[in-house]
């Protein structure tokens, strides 16, 4: 018998009726959107048959945008405003321009502490609002092909794209009137468009190098089901880094370059570039150098080849670490895809192939691939095939959690968790009568806060007033197929809740992950001995807390010794919690309750007493 199908909500169709859906590679150097036409995913093209739109935007005076090869085109007169590479600045923060915008020849807006703005002669611009433009044309050509309104789109992202810049993507989307289906990583995309769901179960990795970005991705194949085992990558590495290397080794031809001359700059870069591109095809390529006497110089391929050998050796190590982590030797992969228009770089193929001693898959153009993966995918959610399609799993890149006392940062959903996923995890209060609870959401390695990133914070408050460790608070984080956190925070008893959806106004470079998770390694024993001595720390505030607060609703219950002996021992936890280390603090907490005994003794006597005032045993036996 035949399973009845269920599509997801609102996507079911009527026979006969298909609905529009596309996938969109959404480039630091070039973007494209496909669709999947009579069975077949390919790419739509514009009305001059091209393709491939360059990632640009250029903003005129008067208000009018040009987007894609116009834009481009009024790069090297107009570089001020004409933005490209935005990509990069997706989802950074201030503090990040450092690691992205080197090579960026524009005017940044620092007066936003969150996001960095590009000043242009029209008006200023965020990484958001420039992505739009992109997506604004590409949803503009998919209408006028395909002759009708789209239903959605399936937009992909690097894999190493955090919660910041995966949101930023998607806000760029509905800012250019798109309904996303589903964010997915450009690394299993390719694996989609290359259709080894429907070949034996194995290991695959797929090896994709654009513009801006650098993802590998370890993909496991079971039953048409891909589940991403692990990724890493850089998103400030690409081949764009190639061009800047060649521009560099240039500019010493140069000796009177004006370096602070964008034009100057930005032509030198686009030379770079065709030189890139002509050393794939050829030995040698001849240019004229943008100084005031014309140089003409020679690039041989040996010599590029050797400038972004540095390079492509980070290239492998981050190959290695993903391995590892994933806990795959090489000769259990089987297939290795390239992605990207980077990867046509012959070296690069080259040593891809040594490294994992297979020749990589390049049948498909590494510039469409990922595109074409997402239209695929786009055309199973919006419910247009019968089959039972491929399903996606992709996984958490750093570790989420919360602070709690102390400092500390508790994981609720582990690294390479995954996806989507669901976890819970129950809080209790610090002190008597607490009625609010901060949620500090973190995001890391390490065991202190303040070596995490953080990412959101939120309050949950209406708690009902109780004793300390009495209320119960249940804090899940929920993080969707996209990528995508929430978290949420309930007092049981009550049912008073609180929640937030995390969009930080920031993103994490490569190189901070691979420094988290480093540190991680390294301060492995130094933070768990940091850890107990802050619980210890965490407890004897505790007990200071309790016993302050019982002297002073009974102090008439101690004779003067005992007040004596139990404020000797409060002072010495004092200085072993501010200067003790942990077994210290843990003598100093047993001292304080063995000077207390006799004083709680009296206390719960005193309780005892009061509610059997005026009663007798009778009246608390059960009718």
């Amino acid at each position: 018998m035949a399973l009845l199908q269920i599509s997801e909500p609102g996507m079911s169709t009527v026979p006969h009726q298909h609905r529009l859906a596309v996938g969109i590679d959404l480039g630091t150097t070039n973007s494209l959107v496909a669709s999947v036409r009579s069975g077949v995913a390919e790419a739509l093209s514009d009305e001059s048959g091209k393709d491939l739109l360059p990632s640009v935007v250029h903003y005129k005076a008067d208000g009018e945008i040009l987007v894609g090869q116009e834009a481009l085109e009024l790069a090297v007169e107009d570089p001020l405003n004409t933005i490209a590479s935005v990509k990069r600045l997706m989802g950074r923060s201030i503090e990040d321009l450092s690691l992205v915008a080197e090579h960026l020849p524009y005017d940044f807006d620092r007066s936003d502490e969150r996001i960095p703005k590009i000043v242009t002669q029209h008006s200023t611009v965020n990484a958001i609002e420039v992505s739009c433009e992109i997506l604004k044309s590409l949803r503009l050509r998919a209408e006028l092909t395909l002759g009708d309104e789209l239903s959605g789109a399936v937009i992909t992202v690097p894999a190493y794209f955090d919660e910041a810049q995966r949101q930023a993507t998607r806000d760029a989307a509905r800012l250019a009137g798109l309904e996303v289906l589903r964010l997915i990583n450009e690394p299993t995309a390719a694996a989609v468009a290359y259709g080894l769901e429907n070949t034996e179960d194995g290991v695959i990795v797929v090896f994709d190098l654009g513009g801006g970005t650098f993802d590998v991705s370890v993909l496991h194949m079971r039953r048409g089901v891909f589940e991403v085992v692990a990724t890493g990558g850089d998103s400030a590495l690409g081949g764009d880094d190639f061009d800047n290397l060649l521009a560099s080794w240039m500019l010493e031809k140069i000796p009177t370059a004006d370096t602070s001359s964008h034009e100057f700059m930005r032509a030198l870069n686009q030379i770079a570039r065709h030189i890139k591109q002509t050393l794939s095809t050829q030995d040698e390529c001849q240019v004229v150098l943008p100084d005031s006497a014309q140089t003409e110089i020679t690039v041989s391929r040996d010599k590029f080849e050797a400038l972004i050998e540095p390079l492509l050796k980070k290239m492998l190590r981050r190959c290695r670490h993903v391995l590892r982590d994933a806990e795959i030797k090489l000769e259990d992969v089987r297939d290795v895809v390239m992605v990207g228009g980077a990867t046509r770089v012959p070296l690069v193929r080259q040593e891809v192939a040594n490294y994992f001693n297979k020749e990589p898959r390049t049948d498909i153009d590494p510039d469409k691939v990922v595109a074409v993966g997402a239209a695929i995918q786009a055309n199973v959610l919006v419910g247009n095939t019968s089959d039972s399609e491929v399903l996606l799993l992709d996984v958490t890149p750093l570790s989420l959690g919360i602070e709690t006392m102390g400092g500390l940062a508790e994981t609720l959903i582990p690294r390479n968790t995954t996806l989507p996923v669901t976890r819970a995890q129950e809080f209790t209060t610090f002190k008597d009568g607490q009625t609010a609870m901060a949620i500090h959401v973190v995001q890391g390695e390490r065991d202190l806060v303040s070596e995490c990133r953080s990412l959101a914070q939120f309050e949950l408050r209406g708690i009902p007033p109780m004793v300390a460790g009495a209320a119960k608070i249940q804090v899940t984080f929920q993080v969707d197929a996209d990528g995508l956190l929430n978290v949420s925070a309930r007092e049981l008893s009550s049912d008073t809740q609180a929640e937030i959806v995390v969009k930080p106004s920031y993103g994490l470079g490569e190189e901070e992950i691979q420094e988290m998770l480093r540190a991680s390694i390294e301060h492995a024993e130094e933070d768990m001995r940091q850890r107990q001595l802050l619980e210890h720390r965490v407890e004897a505030d505790r007990v200071i807390e309790a016993i302050s607060v019982a002297l002073a609703a009974d102090a008439a219950l101690l004779d003067e010794d005992d007040k004596k002996n139990i404020d000797a021992a409060i002072e010495d936890l004092v200085r072993q919690r501010d200067n003790g280390n942990g077994d210290q603090i843990e003598s100093a907490i047993e001292g304080v309750e063995q000077a207390a005994a006799a004083f709680v003794a009296k206390r719960m006597n005193a309780s005892v007493r009061k509610v059997m005032a005026g009663k007798t045993v009778e009246d608390f036996r059960e009718t």
